[in-house]
This record gives structure tokens, sequence and C-alpha cells, in this order.
């Protein structure tokens, strides 16, 4: 199939506000002038227009369900926003795209788990804090991974005497993202959604929002940056790199991504980094609002 993204010069953009929805495929508007809400991207150049097109015509289900995705949710309640990710993520796991990615990656998926406890925790007084401690692995997600996330935000959920909680990570990074050794052990793309939708850390992080700090470091990759993103704040390295990679999978960020980001740096924005597969820094990252305050 092939899905062809419409390049439009930010002027020649219409004003009315119920035509992006129903455009059908990608919208990447270029050049000068007022950011329009009637874009899925908006590059400075036709010619990083037409790259970013490059891209979509490359990977174009997961690029279309992308920007879909994007444009319904960015004013839903995060809950709704998380169902919606995760059944669109789940799709695409049907899809051509991750089958064809799958069978490049050749091995058949395996359980990955580590020596020692995943995240050590320690509690002073009010203040619990959380460290990531898969350094071999770069703290990838695994289903490890996951389920001790679970239990330390269980934890915090259940007990108010906790004022704050603050992640940060043992190792060369904070997180390379899923654990793509993984990936394709679950018996359904339906099953996926079902875990999703019971043990999800991105529900658990929004809900505790206001008590989470986040500080993290060098590589932040896939749900890396997708869940701290949810946090009230956000302390980076400041040679810290951010990326959503998901696209070359055939998938759209999947942890959290497709609502913490835009939420934090737009729509538009969020759009970019999912279909170009490009790395911010730090300073740029500041500069959108993706994280908060950056410390050598």
């Amino acid at each position: 199939m092939s899905v062809e993204a419409r390049l439009v010069p930010l002027h020649a953009l219409p004003e009315d506000r119920g035509w992006l929805p129903i455009q059908p495929h990608p919208v990447i508007a270029y050049g000068e002038g007022p950011i329009s809400p009637n874009a899925d991207v908006v590059v400075d150049s036709q010619q990083q227009a037409e790259g970013l097109a490059q891209r979509v015509q490359q990977f174009p289900l997961a690029a279309l369900t992308l920007v879909q995705v994007l444009r319904a949710t960015e004013h839903l309640p995060i809950a709704s926003a998380l169902d919606m990710e995760s059944m669109a993520y789940s799709n695409l796991q049907t899809g051509d795209e991750f089958k064809h990615w799958l069978a490049q990656r050749g091995a058949e998926p395996q359980t990955i788990t580590g020596e020692g406890d995943p995240i050590l925790l320690n509690r002073d007084g009010p203040k619990l804090t959380a460290i990531l401690n898969r350094p071999d692995s770069r703290n990838s997600m695994t289903v490890e991974m996951r389920d001790a996330w679970i239990e330390v935000l269980e934890l915090a959920a259940l007990d108010d005497s906790i004022e704050s909680i603050q992640f940060s990570a043992n190792g060369s990074c904070f997180s390379v993202g899923g654990e793509l050794r993984e990936f394709g052990s679950l018996p359904s793309p339906a099953v996926a959604h079902w875990v999703r939708s019971v043990r999800s850390p991105a529900r658990m992080l929004a809900q505790l929002s206001e008590r989470l700090t986040f500080r993290v470091h060098r590589a932040c990759i896939g749900s890396g940056i997708e869940l701290p993103a949810f946090a009230k704040r956000v302390i980076a390295d400041r040679k810290t790199v951010f990326q959503l990679p998901e696209l070359q999978l055939g998938l759209v960020p999947g942890a959290g991504g497709c609502v913490s980001i835009p939420r934090r740096i737009g729509r538009q924005r969020t759009a970019w980094m999912v279909l170009s597969g490009r790395k911010i820094n730090a300073e740029t990252a500041l500069d959108w609002g993706l994280v908060d305050e950056l410390r050598s």
C-alpha cells in the first residue's frame, strides 16, 4: 500500500479547524509564518518536508497511524488517550511493517533477565528513591523491568506518606527503551493491549505525576523518555539525547509517548521526532519543554 504525505506551504494551509482531522494522509507544512494547527508537522524548508515525506512512504502504516492518534488524543483525558495509543500500537503489531522488522531481526523472541533487583529502592522519610539497575542492558524496558516499575508505583500509590518519588538510573544511560529482543513474545496483539491496560507504568505515572521527579542522563530512547515525560519535573544531564525510533519498527510510541510527550512539546514536534527518527540534544529538549532543568 502507499500513503503519500501532503506537503503544503505554511501560508497556504486552510483556516478551518475541521480540515486536518479529515485528511487521509500526514500533512507536512513548511516555510515561514504563524504556526497553524492544520498541520501534523511543521518544518523550515521544502527540502526538510520532502525528507519526512520519504519516511512516510517507507513506513506508511505507522506514519498514518501516528498522526491520526496524535490528532485524536490531543484533547482527550489521559486515560482515554492511553487506550487509543495502545489499540493503535496493537493494530500495527499485526501489520506488514512490524512483521518485516521481526523477520529482519531473525532470532526468536527471548526473555531477558538480570541479577539482583531491577530497581533499587531507598526510603528516606517522605522521599522514595528508585534507581534503574540493569546497566548491562542499558536499562532496557524488559518484562522484568516493567513489573518492577509497577511494584514501585503501586507502593507509592498506596502510601500517602511518600510525598516524593525520584527516579534515576545506574550505568551509562537512563534507558534505551523497549527491549527489542523480547518483541513478539506475547501470544497476540490483543493480549498485549490487555497487558498495557492493566499493567501500565504510564497510567500510574500519570496518576502520580505531581509527586514525581526524574533525573535522566545520556541516552533516553523510546520509553526511556516516554515514561519520564509524565512526571512533574524532569532533570537531564547536559549530554543527554532523546529519540523516538519506533517508526523504523513499523510502530508508534507505545509506552505512553503519544500522550506524555505531546503534552510537553506539542503534537507537531512529537510527530517530527517520530517521523524523522532523529535525536534531539538536551538544550533543544529544554527549549521545547521536554525537560525542565539541565545539570552537569
